[in-house]
């Protein structure tokens, strides 16, 4: 099988070319590849090719794009995702290996896999980085840069896809790589993400003020930074992920109960408490100072 870092004359095409897709073909036409894409717009195609980010495109499932390819990297929502190697993996040339971006595994690995030649191998990834803004124009080789990236796979995958997945990561900058199964990793990210966009979202649906633009600190922005959400996007990946959400919302209100409780009994202790606990856990994400 393939191998990146040693190899830069690997074609790579994207499938997808928004903010994560052009991001990918940022950081890895930077790095010397031959990177080509796919995506449903001209205009993406043609803003691609003018900023020096691929060296081909097209705006449909281009065959020969698709048949040169050595590894595909698909940056579409799940349901197109499954769509689009439906009705195109003939054109895959024997041995491609593919990945994805998605924000979901379960509800995606396991259906492509299923369906998917015997000569080809898809082996899931996740991307844990991004912006509170979408669309190739916002794309950015360096939101990958200290970030972390998370391989998904299941026992159809072998070893060495699994090895050029997370080789894939390292080309891109990631700073931890992982490995989880579809299952841990939806648990894990119904609550450190999805939870997170949940949050920040009742918050800024919870007052109606006008004003609150006048009033607020830095608190309340980094808190709602990612409540400018893409709506299409974030309610297929939270009903895709409908349990795990559940069952996090469920554990976070119960914590906000709890709190809730403390204060309405005046018990400083529990709250403080509870605050000592936070303060413990968040300083295990402090990066340390170069």
């Amino acid at each position: 099988m393939m191998q990146l870092n040693q190899n830069k004359k690997v074609n790579l095409l994207i499938v997808g070319l928004g903010l994560i897709g052009g991001s990918y073909a940022k950081a890895l036409t930077e790095k010397g590849y031959h990177v080509t894409a796919i995506t449903r717009r001209q205009e993406t195609i043609d803003y691609a090719l003018q900023h020096g980010m691929i060296a081909e495109g097209a705006a449909f499932p281009d065959p020969e794009l698709i048949g040169r390819a050595d590894m595909v990297i698909f940056a579409l929502y799940p349901h197109v995702l499954t769509q689009w190697i439906a009705q195109n993996q003939q054109h895959f040339r024997p041995g491609t290996v593919l990945t994805d971006v998605t924000g979901v595994k379960c509800a995606v690995v396991y259906d492509v896999q299923a369906m998917l030649r015997p000569d080809v191998e898809f082996i899931a990834s996740h991307p844990m980085a991004g912006k509170e803004v979408y669309g190739i124009e916002n794309s950015d080789a360096a939101i990958f840069k200290g970030a972390n990236y998370i391989v998904t796979p299941t026992e159809r995958n072998t070893p060495q896809a699994i090895a050029l997945c997370q080789e894939l990561g390292r080309e891109l900058g990631f700073a931890r790589i992982s490995c989880l199964s579809p299952e841990e990793h939806d648990d894990m990210i119904g609550f450190v993400s999805q939870l997170t966009h949940c949050i920040a979202v009742t918050l800024m649906t919870c007052s109606d003020c006008e004003h609150l633009v006048d009033y607020t600190g830095d608190s309340f922005r980094d808190l709602t930074r990612i409540a400018a959400i893409n709506d299409e996007m974030w309610s297929e990946l939270f009903l895709l992920n409908k349990q795990p959400l559940l069952h996090n919302m469920d554990t976070f209100m119960k914590e906000f109960a709890r709190l809730r409780h403390f204060l309405e009994t005046e018990d400083r202790e529990g709250m403080r408490d509870m605050m000592r606990l936070s303060t413990r856990r968040r300083k295990l994400f402090n990066k340390p100072k170069d």
